[in-house]
């Protein structure tokens, strides 16, 4: 039964996919639609009042708009939250939030990241929570949208790059707004608060006095999902019954984080023109997916082996830091797919799971391209794809080839930096962390746990995932400027690389297809790239996860 459920949710987000695809594809189609005649109305007061000149930008002029744009994103909220004392709407009186704090709260929800290093309830205002977090959860999602929209209109050859501040007003009018309507208002009839009115006093029945926090929690959780953003209103995330009160809301959950990274993938197909090209990458997603989701729900089912060994019976698997009314069957998915999709929300304790079952979100954080979040992970999949294609021609002594363009020693080169950035960020400041007080002074588990925890908490910052190993007592000076830091190198350093991958890409004439030319839209050419994706990944992680999951996994 666990076994129907999860596959019936999986065969249910694929076939939402489709058309979905196919929609987005004409959102952000650069010739005229039938769409423009719904939105295009609103958009053009949307441009005119914000002064926007909706031409065609060159690459440097898109990642210069995306930039500054941001840091003005970045300036503005940074101020909200240190002033949100003697701002309105703050029925708690919840005072300003530390410097650093505020730092690493805005750089994370800047990136799309959400890591959070405070307490939702307690550590912000209604005010901040929907002028900071809600609307950051709106633009950085429709930021990585419209980054992702210029890169596939470079790789598949279309006449321009677009122009930045159009595809992210698009991103916001034709998608994540009207969706997140439609979610927020499903989860509201759930049970799901939409209020602002301040915290509840109630009587347990020990007859003590209870504060129960509330707020305008629906219409965050709505784009938290959509967005791939992951933060929660409440600290605990989606484990708290106001934010995921039934099995419904959490199937919802998922199909919300999966919706957009899904389609993305058929998107560029009707782009490119390419529909066997969209199935065959796809199809090595959900294969790494289906993996890595089967090796934690085994070991969640099977229990904690120490427990087992001292005679005492799991029936229901590994439950601790899980909800009973979830199940190891949806939390298993709820892991697999937030870290897949580098969402970053959490139904259950990622610190409480099993050794091996902790691997899996480790893994799927480290590769950062099964379906990844919005459209950073499609475009992370199209780097390695153009990876493949250029080790295959390596091996049969041709130029290589990716929809009809020469794969050459420039694009190579800013894949190879955009491919080490990642492992760098990553391993660098853990080794910091584990050899100093200031990092390892966090650690709650000493010894191999204790080197998961820190490696997932720079792995989660680095793949702007957000979810975190919450054993780890991280608001400190040293993991706020830390981990902050990374959340920055690793959205933007990879975003400005790969946008001159596209800019350099568009501008080749095509070439035509001959007998030598390697095809891609085949089972073999899915083999190949599945293999390239585990290669690179264990030489770049293995020991890192030798010392940390595999080990505490053999020790118990």
């Amino acid at each position: 039964m666990d076994f129907l459920q999860i596959a019936l949710v999986l065969i249910l987000a694929l076939i939402i996919a489709i058309p979905m695809g196919k929609y987005i594809a004409l959102s952000f189609s650069l010739e005229e639609t039938k769409l423009d005649r719904v939105f295009g109305q609103v958009e053009k007061i949307i441009y005119k009042l914000s002064g926007i000149n909706p031409i065609n930008m060159n690459w440097k002029q898109y990642a210069k708009a995306l930039l500054i744009s941001n840091l003005v994103m970045f300036a503005i909220c940074y101020l909200i939250v240190r002033l949100q004392g003697f701002l309105p709407f703050n029925p708690n009186n919840i005072g300003a939030m530390e410097e650093l704090l505020s730092f690493n709260t805005v750089a994370s929800f800047l990136t799309n990241t959400n890591l959070q290093h405070y307490s939702g309830e307690t550590g912000l205002s209604y005010f901040s929570q929907m002028t900071v977090i809600t609307y950051l959860m709106m633009t950085t999602p429709a930021t990585g949208l419209a980054f992702c929209m210029a890169f596939i209109r470079g790789v598949t050859g279309q006449m321009s790059l677009g122009n930045f501040y159009v595809d992210l007003v698009r991103s916001l009018t034709r998608i994540l707004i009207p969706a997140s309507l439609v979610v927020g208002l499903l989860l509201v009839g759930q049970g799901v608060p939409q209020t602002l009115d301040g915290t509840v006093t109630a009587t347990t029945l020990e007859g003590e006095e209870q504060q129960i926090a509330r707020g305008p929690v629906a219409s965050l959780e709505s784009i938290k999902h959509l967005g791939t953003n992951g933060g929660g209103f409440f600290g605990v995330n989606a484990a708290h019954p106001f934010e995921n009160p039934t099995p419904f809301s959490n199937i919802l959950h998922i199909l919300s984080m999966l919706f957009i990274p899904t389609s993305i993938v058929f998107a560029f197909a009707y782009i490119a023109k390419k529909r066997k090209l969209g199935w065959i990458l796809t199809g090595t997603m959900g294969v790494i997916f289906l993996a890595l989701l089967t090796t934690i729900y085994v070991n969640e089912s099977n229990g904690n082996p120490a427990l087992s060994e001292i005679g005492l019976t799991q029936e229901e698997g590994s439950m601790e830091g899980k909800e009973v009314r979830f199940g190891i069957a949806q939390s298993a998915l709820f892991t697999t797919v937030t870290t897949a999709a580098t969402t970053g929300s959490v139904n259950n304790m990622h610190d409480t799971l099993t050794p091996l079952g902790g691997f899996v979100p480790l893994v799927l954080m480290m590769f950062n391209n099964i379906f990844g979040g919005e459209g950073v992970g499609f475009v992370n999949i199209i780097m390695y794809a153009i990876l493949a294609v250029f080790i295959a021609g390596l091996m049969v002594g041709r130029t290589p080839e990716f929809l009809g363009r020469k794969i050459e020693a420039k694009e190579m080169k800013l894949i190879a930096i955009t491919i080490l950035i990642h492992p760098l960020i990553i391993l660098v400041p853990s080794a910091i962390a584990l050899a100093t007080e200031m990092g390892s002074s966090a650690i709650s588990n000493p010894g191999f746990h204790g080197i998961s925890q820190v490696v997932y908490e720079f792995t989660s910052s680095a793949a702007n995932n957000g979810s975190g190993f919450e054993g780890l007592g991280d608001n400190t000076p040293f993991w706020n400027i830390a981990t902050g830091l990374v959340m920055l190198f690793g959205r933007y350093f990879s975003m400005i690389a790969l946008l001159a991958v596209a800019a350099s890409l568009i501008v080749k004439k095509p070439v035509p297809e001959t007998i030598g030319t390697i095809k891609t839209d085949n089972s073999t050419f899915l083999v190949f790239l599945v293999a390239t994706v585990i290669i690179v990944g264990a030489l770049t992680f293995f020991p890192v996860l030798a010392l940390g999951p595999i080990a505490e996994a053999l020790t118990l």
